[in-house]
């Protein structure tokens, strides 16, 4: 893998892509993690002398109310704080202000430009990989460092544009990403799968991808229903993804000794978090009610499944984690898996921030930034971030 290690930057304009997707509420920002993650890559440059230029997305722009709050002018002044130096920022994407500012960059400068996705209005230019603008960006700079991780699955203007006219390798974020997923290539075993969240649809190459490698897969979630409901249990009014019966009863028919589903859960007839549930097994759901987390029993199953792993790999909560009522499970299967010192790498967005919430998340072997960059990894599929500089 060819990383920043590997290629020539010394008092080079080098163009980073960094992964500054972070949540910003009342233009304040929530979360800096993703932030933090590129300091390595962007300090190596900063000793090499290098003049920095930053790019990065945030959130989707599809019409002008997006502009303002998608705004990565919040990002320069975290950056400034966390690097105790300035950050220029271009307010342009494109243009002569942001000639102007790159051509006056010296060594040890940096600059963030604007939201890469300003340009996803007239015509969707980043999101569409736009030749032209991959060319227009490549030329700004000497060298082309890609660290963003959570875009990797996608082919954009700002990663696999840029790559395509410069000398181009990963950041330390990547490496440290692939290097953990890695792992899964060829698993250790016993190898346990976790899998939560709501659609089955959005796990089905997960699945498929994993199932003929794993010796368990533990399902819960809202995607345990369709799963429950493929077995002719009655589910009530829980989460159902039609269209995936088919897919899951293939499944419980082709790995029946690999699939393990919850035996128990916390039902109630509203989806909200003030109404108090009741633990009730699996076959005693009534039509009235619904399923919003497993149950105790199904908490012990699971554990009990998971002793001895060697591997685990996590990705989706396995209850309505947003209500305070039914992330206690999730919870306490972290912690066991903690507590045991079960190597569990945990892949995508809302396990990761779960396991941030709990405490959880710097105590497990790796808690991937992918999103799904992370999921499409674990589908096996080639992801043209990488494949590009590759």
């Amino acid at each position: 893998m060819k990383t920043v290690r590997d290629i020539d930057i010394k008092n080079k304009k080098v163009i980073i892509r960094c992964d500054f997707n972070v949540p910003i509420k009342d233009g304040k920002i929530v979360d800096d993690t993703r932030i933090v993650e590129a300091l390595p890559t962007i300090k190596y440059c900063l000793e090499k002398d290098c003049k920095i230029i930053l790019m990065s997305h945030l959130g989707r722009v599809k019409e002008e109310a997006d502009l303002e709050k998608n705004n990565l002018a919040p990002v320069a002044d975290r950056l400034s704080k966390l690097l105790e130096k300035d950050i220029l920022f271009s307010e342009k994407t494109r243009g002569e202000e942001l000639e102007e500012l790159v051509n006056s960059l010296e060594s040890g400068d940096i600059l963030l430009v604007q939201n890469t996705r300003y340009e996803d209005l007239d015509g969707k230019k980043e999101s569409s990989n736009d030749p032209e603008l991959g060319k227009y960006w490549a030329s700004l700079g000497e060298v082309f460092i890609n660290d963003a991780f959570g875009t990797v699955h996608r082919a954009h203007a700002s990663n696999v544009g840029i790559a395509s006219h410069l000398p181009a390798a990963f950041g330390f974020l990547i490496e440290k990403e692939l290097k953990a997923l890695s792992i899964l290539d060829e698993p250790e075993h016993p190898f346990v799968v976790v899998l939560g969240g709501a659609k089955v649809t959005d796990k089905i190459g997960v699945i498929e991808n994993l199932v003929t490698k794993a010796d368990k897969i533990l399902i819960g979630g809202g995607m345990a229903f369709t799963f429950l409901k493929a077995q002719g249990n009655e589910i009530g009014k829980s989460l159902l993804d039609e269209e995936s019966i088919d897919f899951c009863t293939k499944v419980l028919k082709d790995y029946n000794d690999k699939i393990v589903l919850p035996v128990d859960c916390a039902v109630t007839n509203e989806y909200t978090n003030d109404e108090e549930y009741r633990l009730k097994d699996i076959n005693e759901i009534s039509s009235d009610e619904m399923g919003l987390d497993i149950g105790e029993k199904t908490v012990k199953l699971f554990e009990e499944t998971l002793k001895g792993a060697a591997i685990v790999v996590w990705n989706g909560p396995l209850g309505v984690y947003e209500f305070e009522k039914y992330k206690k499970n999730t919870d306490e299967l972290l912690k066991y898996i903690v507590d045991n010192n079960i190597k569990t790498l945990l892949g995508g967005g809302d396990i990761v921030a779960a396991a941030t919430t709990a405490g959880y998340k710097d105590k497990v072997y790796h808690a991937s930034t992918g999103g799904g960059a992370t999921l499409e990894y674990l589908e096996g599929k080639k992801l043209p971030g990488i494949e590009a500089i590759k």
